[in-house]
């Protein structure tokens, strides 16, 4: 008999990643007690979340191993198939597009809604597929997305995976840009942060604004703790 997961539990897991809504709601701190590996995953991935958005490089990948370990102590691909998208989503968010290496292992066995979610943050979304992402991502897949669809976003690192997602796709304005650095800086998401501001540098850079570039790389400055 299926287990209902109480609200706060399941806004807990809102907050995790967006394909991870489906994961581990099958009742932590319901009775009956839910089974310890969806104890030990759930506490682990959002621990891994914190970790990521912090440059805590250490704490980051051992949470993420104790989390993979437990959810494929369940042999369900689809399981370990969204910690693994949860994993490249961070990146995308963090402006950091490279071959999901771990889910294309499990490709072949992942059910059509993460093989849908692995190509839109590939930049590959087909309008077929739309309707199989997460509803936050729907409009952000359409060819015409922009500002106006990401800040409809609710959910800060849902957005900021939006974000990433155009800004891979060449689809990125400058108000995206600042939709993210505002999104990451209201958070204090350090890495996503980083990474954004020197996007925004960069661009000041090639359109020879330099005091703008200057005034942004001095807040990189801060938040590395480095200012001059």
């Amino acid at each position: 008999m299926a287990v209902r997961a109480r609200h706060g539990d399941q806004a807990a897991m809102n907050r995790v990643a967006p394909l991870l809504l489906a994961l581990l709601l099958a009742g932590c701190g319901s009775k009956p007690k839910a089974p310890e590996w969806q104890l030990e995953a759930h506490g682990s991935l959002e621990r891994y979340v914190k970790a990521f958005m912090a440059s805590d490089t250490r704490v980051e990948g051992a949470e993420f191993v104790r989390a993979r370990e437990q959810l494929a102590r369940t042999a369900d691909a689809g399981l370990v198939a969204r910690a693994e998208l949860t994993r490249c989503a961070l990146r995308v968010a963090s402006l950091v597009f490279e071959p999901c290496v771990g889910f294309e292992a499990l490709r072949v066995d992942a059910p059509p809604a993460e093989l849908a979610y692995a190509d839109y943050l590939a930049g590959r979304a087909l309008p077929r597929d739309a309707a199989l992402l997460p509803p936050a991502h729907r409009a952000v897949a359409a060819a015409s997305a922009d500002a106006a669809a990401v800040k409809a976003i609710d959910d800060p690192l849902a957005r900021l995976v939006a974000a990433g997602v155009l800004f891979e796709t060449g689809r990125a304005s400058p108000d995206v840009l600042q939709l993210a650095v505002d999104t990451a800086s209201a958070q204090g998401w350090r890495r996503p942060l980083l990474a954004w501001l020197g996007a925004q540098a960069r661009r000041a850079e090639l359109a020879g604004a330099q005091q703008e570039a200057e005034r942004l790389r001095r807040r990189m400055e801060l938040l590395l703790g480095q200012p001059k």
